[in-house]
Parts: C-alpha cells; structure tokens; sequence
C-alpha cells in the first residue's frame, strides 16, 4: 500500500511529504485507519531537540483521528466504518496499565518516544525501500493512513466532525485530564493555570466546565484574550507581584496550579500563588534542574508531574466530546486547519504563536 506521508528526515531539515510504503496489512490487535486530521503538538517539533535520541528518519504526528478501514484479527473490538480518535501506545500488561494508569506505562519513553514498537517495523519504509523509524506514539499519522494497535483508538460518534478531533488524544487530553482527573477539581474549587497554549487553555476550559474559578497566566495579550472568552480571570506573566495577585484573586490562594511553560520562575510562582496544601502539577519536559525558592513548598504545598493527564483515554476523550457536545469545552475555538503538503507552514506558525492548535489535514479532506 502507497500513501503521502510527511517525513521528516534529519533533526535540522524541513519536513518532506513523500511517497511511503506499508507492505502487508493490519497483524493481529492492529487497524488500519485513514486520517482525517492530525494535531501538530510541541512534542512532535521537540523531536529537533531530542539529541538524537528519537530515530530518524520518521514520520511523526500523534493526535491523529480518522476512520476505520480494515482490522487485523477477530479481537480488536473495532469495525470498519468506526470513527476513532487515536492516543499514546502503553503496554497493556506493566503493573501501571493494569491499574489503569497507561500514561505511566513501564515502556512509555521507548513505546513512544525513542524507538516505538520493534515488530512489523519493517512493513513501513520509504518509495526507495529504505527504512522508517518505527510507529512514533504508536501512530505515525502525519500521513494519509496510519497502522495503529486497537488499544490506542477510542472510538467517538460518526456524527462528530472527525478531522478536528485528534488533539483530544494527547494535548487537549492532557490539559483538561490534568484538571479534571489528576486535581478533581469542582465547583468552589480554584485553578491556576500558567501558559495559555493548546494545553493550558484545554486544563481552562475544563477547569470553566467543573465549576471552578480560573486564572490563567501568560505573556502574550491574544492568549489571555482567549483564556478571558472561556471565562478565566487573565494575569499577565510579567505583572509585578504575580503570586499575592492571584491569591487575592483566589480567596487565600488556588487550590490548585497547572505550569505547561517549563518556565523555573513562573513555577516558583505557582507555588507562592497556593493556598496551604495546594497542588501544583508540571506538564512542560524540564531540560535543566529546578531551583525552588525558600519557602516555596510550605505549608503544605506540593508538586508533581503529570503525564498525558492521568488518562485513560478510552474514558476520557468520550467525557471531552460530550462537554463539547454541550458547549461547555470548546476546543474547535482553538483549531486552525492547515493541507498536510503546509506542514511546514503549520510548524512555523505554531512555532511564531500565530496559531494555538494546527490540524493537518490531508489531501482531499481540508476544509
């Protein structure tokens, strides 16, 4: 089977759509999916920063959506003609997915960071036969058609509009999952939410949806606008004072603070900004240590890392579309579609924060 795919072949090259090549059809557990729609997420562009550790070349993507067009083996549990959003690759069999906590799988990093799945890698290469790093989150689908594991596809309504829904599986996940499963946040409540990119602005609208009080921190005016429209209270990053401003704001200090940003001193932030035994979790890679300021984590505070939201996303994209559904989580707000052959484009834009969450779509199915 020949398919466009978007390859990206060195750490500092461009990303070429090319001819690709799957030599046999779905093994056993696996669908064949075509793509309707695929988030560009920061996590695929930090690949060029990875040094060296994700194999190249590869085609990336993992917030692909599609429908369903051939399934391998009688257990998949899926049919063709289903609409599925697609997620993270797991195990299925550590200690850790057989608590229902997938996102921290024993095999995470080689599953979908460094290396993928070994068996079948083969069947995927080049036109020229040359070989392609193995399934990338368990996807690959910057492409027309990706051959994914059954365990990583959700199916969602037909009626849904499917190319939007992909970021569900991985940013929009991560964001609302780490409000609404890894705080439980609810009405009352307080939330904090620093950076208001793809992730952030999903953990605001959810944080909106569970009843809670909002505030959201950035540096740049557009983004607080966007996090003002779904009803948080916008903090400029830079505002003098910035933890005694959001506890004034929060009645004592948030109960809760989200950091997607990385950032060592807006973290120190986050933490002078809870209230005695507040949470504050990280979503954001760290790429140097941490210094905590002295008395940042008194009191009670404490922090934590967060993974793909604490997710089982077979239970939480369907919550995701139904708040949708109800107008209470309106991630198509932050979605710009772009041609799968503008890939570069979207990476750009992306990188310039001229767009919170491209979808590439390809040929044929852009709108």
């Amino acid at each position: 089977m020949r398919f466009g795919a978007a390859v990206l072949r060195s750490y500092e090259s461009r990303f070429t759509v090319e001819e690709v090549i799957l030599a046999a059809g779905p093994a056993d557990g696996e669908i064949l999916v075509r793509i309707a729609g695929c988030g560009l997420c920061r996590t695929d562009l930090a690949v060029r920063r990875s040094a060296g550790r994700s194999p190249l070349p590869a085609v990336l993507g993992h917030e692909g959506a599609g429908v369903v067009v051939e399934t391998g083996g009688p257990d998949t549990g899926l049919s063709v003609g289903d609409h599925v959003v697609l997620s993270f690759d797991s195990c299925g069999h550590c200690r850790n997915c057989m608590g229902a906590a997938p996102a921290y799988c024993d095999s995470f990093a080689s599953l979908n960071l460094f290396g993928g799945r070994g068996e079948n890698a083969a069947r995927f290469t080049d036109a020229a036969g040359g070989a392609l790093a193995p399934r990338w989150f368990g996807q690959s689908s910057f492409a027309e058609y990706a051959m994914v594991l059954a365990r990583n596809a959700v199916r969602v309504d037909p009626e849904l509009p499917i190319e939007l829904l992909g970021p569900l599986g991985c940013g929009f996940l991560t964001g609302a999952g780490a409000v609404l499963n890894s705080f439980g946040a609810g009405p009352g409540d307080t939330v904090a939410v620093f950076g208001a990119g793809a992730v952030g602005l999903a953990a605001v609208m959810a944080a909106t949806a569970a009843g809670a009080v909002t505030v959201a921190v950035d540096r740049h005016p557009e983004r607080l606008s966007l996090a003002e429209r779904f009803h948080a209270i916008p903090l400029h990053a830079d505002s003098a004072g910035l933890p005694d401003r959001i506890r004034r704001l929060t009645d004592g200090g948030a109960r809760y603070a989200l950091d997607t940003t990385g950032s060592a001193q807006l973290i120190n932030d986050a933490l002078r900004a809870l209230r005695p035994t507040g949470h504050l979790g990280l979503v954001a890679r760290l790429h140097t240590a941490l210094p905590l300021e002295p008395g940042a984590l008194d009191r009670g505070r404490r922090i934590s890392h967060i993974c793909e939201g604490d997710a089982v996303p077979g239970l939480l994209i369907p919550r995701l579309t139904a708040l949708w559904q109800a107008g209470r989580f309106p991630f198509d707000q932050l979605i710009r579609t772009y041609p799968l052959a503008d890939i570069n484009e979207a990476e750009r834009d992306c990188d310039a924060g001229r767009v919170v969450k491209p979808i590439l779509v390809p040929e044929g199915r852009n709108r």
